[in-house]
């Protein structure tokens, strides 16, 4: 298969890279490295690059931002970031990418544990992962070709405990190992529409 990995530089991003780079051929996608550049809050970014890699049978999106601040401290910008970047560019990611997958291809997103047990401060974050639950299971009734869309849900990854431990108190982190199974259940199985909960 021919594999787009829009953040296979970042944290959950390299390891699912370097499962699926083992036996298909993997494009990276990224804001400052990778095979293609994209900037994941501009669909016209997104379209060009698209356009550069050409056909592909499956892509995945680790990537994406959203605020972290306390409620009282976000401003309507604030919401904005997340909206742009994390919500409307993985939604752009099946809008423009599904022009670009080859019959019966699949797309990935990326959401996390804040859409179903939020912390302080995820005010944005959660409800940008919970708006893209959402819309992944309303678009996998109508995208056609057999195209297939389902989005993985993680728990705090063992490899993000450093930067993130003071903000999950009393959350058991998920094993990297487990983690990825989440992304080759969407890529290699023939599940759509689902959310893929590792928690």
């Amino acid at each position: 298969m021919k594999i787009l990995i829009i953040g296979g530089n970042g944290t959950i991003g390299k390891v699912v890279r370097d499962h699926f780079s083992t036996d298909h051929e993997v494009l990276v996608g990224g804001r400052n490295s990778g095979d293609v550049t994209v900037d994941l809050s501009s669909s016209d970014s997104l379209k060009k690059m698209f356009e550069s890699v050409g056909k592909l049978d499956a892509i995945i999106c680790t990537a994406g931002e959203a605020k972290w601040a306390p409620f009282n401290d976000l401003s309507e910008d604030d919401y904005y970031i997340g909206f742009k970047s994390k919500l409307m560019g993985q939604v752009n990611i099946v809008r423009i990418g599904r022009d670009f997958l080859n019959p019966e291809g699949s797309i990935t997103l990326t959401t996390g544990i804040l859409a179903d047990d939020p912390v302080p401060m995820t005010a944005s974050a959660a409800m940008v992962n919970g708006a893209i639950h959402s819309f992944v299971q309303a678009v996998a009734l109508e995208l056609e070709n057999g195209i297939r869309v389902n989005v993985v849900s993680s728990g705090l990854v063992e490899d993000a405990v450093e930067k993130y431990r003071d903000y999950f108190p009393g959350h058991q982190p998920v094993a990297m190992s487990r983690m990825l199974v989440g992304y080759i259940r969407s890529v290699i199985g023939k599940r759509n529409g689902e959310v893929i909960r590792i928690y």
